[in-house]
């Protein structure tokens, strides 16, 4: 109580004793996997394709991760974390050399090389091309030298030549802001060829620059390695691998270690239990293969994992070539955009599927009716509806959890409360806040089912919240203890729809 030491009024702000839940995020994806650059083994935060370049860089030959996350902010994805195995810290040594493309200029008297020409810093990205031509001006031995970027050409130094004076070659070209001349030692003064052309290419990126094993996606949690790392990262509630499938490709990985891997998904997504690993199948699979895979070969038993297939086939953004990828990166954006216009708990599934041109295989109905109850979430082109997910199963064998949006709505439930219920810590264990803990539960889930999530005609019929002296006892008081029992009814899919339509007689209706 305060001091009260003089006469007056006094106005006191109090506490109500209840603050209200707020729903937490329930769509930032994390993926792992091969980059060009970028830091190794760190979760960074990307909000946008543009920052993904700009941290990862793009598309690269041998790696799927650039594509699985183009492919998740085009089906609607909003956040990512993203994980990059296999390679070295490229961002460790601020203070190195940038790497550079080098070309040489053949001189007019032989194969002998007349001029060095290099990329300056920041030009990584580009694949320029240096030509010499006759200049305007052709007396002596002035030359024209063109900077082509992809072609076209953006810096011309014309009536340029080897001597010393104004127009020295390697003078004028000080103020480019592309390329660099050096003479070449015991060259001195040799006039390049004209009519030639040079291409200043940047050597392939190798995006795994070492042996990539098991244990590098799996990581360390101690050390913040693999997806182990994201076990401090509270906000991710979906894992995705889709490099997994590259380092099988490449025979980094067997069999076996893809097993392994997602083995160890599952783990760390039961473990943080907010989160739901979304599962790639290897490629080239027909369906009775598929079938074998899944219930054979991996045996996969979770309510925190789901599985889909065949493979999508897109538009390389880079190549312009058609490829196919693992479907997960592009289920995860589908997740986020449902998440956005629907809500958590409507199923992820019967939603178009963004930049896919085609499948790895076109299904058949009876193919669909072996995959689906073994939980094997099919993508299905239909003709004039174009290509979508028609499954929303998780791995589970419990009925319970079949669903998959049921397991993402309790994750969402479970995560709010305990995050908007920190404040009943250390305080009083009585009846007072008993109620209010109860009161605070009860107006959440009251929301919960005014959003459509949970069944039941009234609130009443939807869920219930217990929060007194009966699951309090003297015990649970006495250790500290405060027991809080909630049951929800929540809304499953209707995943059969059924029409019974039979013949009745002219006049003779349906009874009332």
């Amino acid at each position: 109580m305060p001091s009260y030491l003089s006469p007056g009024v006094y106005v006191e702000e109090v506490s109500s004793g209840s603050r209200p839940i707020e729903g937490v995020g329930t769509a930032v994806a994390a993926f792992v996997g091969f980059a060009e650059k970028g830091p190794a083994n760190e979760p960074v935060l990307v909000t946008n394709w543009t920052q993904f370049t700009g941290v990862f860089g793009g598309f690269v030959e041998g790696s799927y991760l650039a594509h699985a996350v183009y492919g998740y902010f085009l089906n609607g994805g909003g956040s990512a974390y993203i994980v990059r195995i296999g390679g070295e810290d490229s961002t460790a040594d601020t203070g190195a050399a940038t790497a550079v493309a080098v070309a040489t200029l053949p001189a007019v008297d032989g194969d002998r090389p007349a001029l060095e020409v290099a990329t300056r810093a920041g030009t990584e990205g580009d694949g320029l091309t240096v030509e010499v031509s006759a200049a305007s001006d052709a007396s002596d031995d002035n030359f024209k030298l063109v900077v082509k970027k992809d072609g076209t050409a953006v810096e011309t130094y014309d009536n340029v030549s080897v001597r010393k004076g104004a127009n020295n070659v390697m003078t004028a070209v000080r103020k480019s802001r592309l390329i660099t001349i050096r003479e070449l030692k015991g060259s001195a003064a040799l006039v390049p060829k004209k009519n030639t052309e040079v291409a200043l290419a940047f050597p392939a990126v190798p995006v795994v620059s070492r042996e990539v094993g098991v244990d590098d996606y799996i990581g360390d949690s101690g050390d913040r390695t693999g997806f182990g790392g994201l076990e401090a990262i509270d906000d991710v509630t979906m894992l995705c691998v889709p490099d997994l499938m590259a380092a099988r490709e490449r025979g980094l990985i067997d069999d076996d270690g893809v097993k392994a891997v997602q083995q160890a998904m599952i783990a760390h997504c039961e473990l943080m239990s907010d989160r739901v690993a979304i599962l790639d199948p290897p490629p080239g699979l027909k369906a009775q293969q598929m079938k074998a895979w899944r219930v054979d070969s991996a045996g996969y038993d979770s309510k925190y994992a789901t599985l889909y297939w065949p493979w999508v086939k897109i538009v390389d953004p880079d190549s312009g070539k058609a490829i196919h990828v693992p479907p997960s990166g592009h289920m995860a954006g589908i997740w986020a955009r449902n998440d956005d216009s629907r809500g958590v708990h409507k199923a992820p599934a019967n939603e178009i599927v963004r930049g896919a041109i085609s499948l790895e295989l076109n299904i058949t109905k009876g193919e669909h009716d072996q995959l689906n109850p073994v939980g094997v979430n099919c993508i299905r082109s239909f003709p004039g509806q174009g290509i979508r997910v028609w499954g929303a199963r998780t791995l589970s064998s419990d009925p319970e959890w079949r669903y998959l949006n049921v397991r993402r709505l309790f994750n969402f439930v479970e995560k709010s409360i305990l995050q908007g219920t920190n404040w009943v810590v250390f305080e009083p264990n009585d009846p007072k806040l008993w109620d209010s803990v109860k009161r605070t539960i009860t107006m959440f889930l009251s929301n919960v089912w005014r959003d459509g999530a949970l069944f039941g005609r009234t609130a009443g019929e939807s869920f219930f919240v217990k929060c007194d002296e009966e699951n309090n006892p003297a015990e649970s008081r006495d250790a500290g203890v405060l027991n809080v029992e909630i049951g929800l009814a929540p809304v499953k899919p209707a995943e059969f729809i059924v029409f019974r339509v039979s013949q009745y007689a002219e006049g003779a209706g349906l009874s009332e």
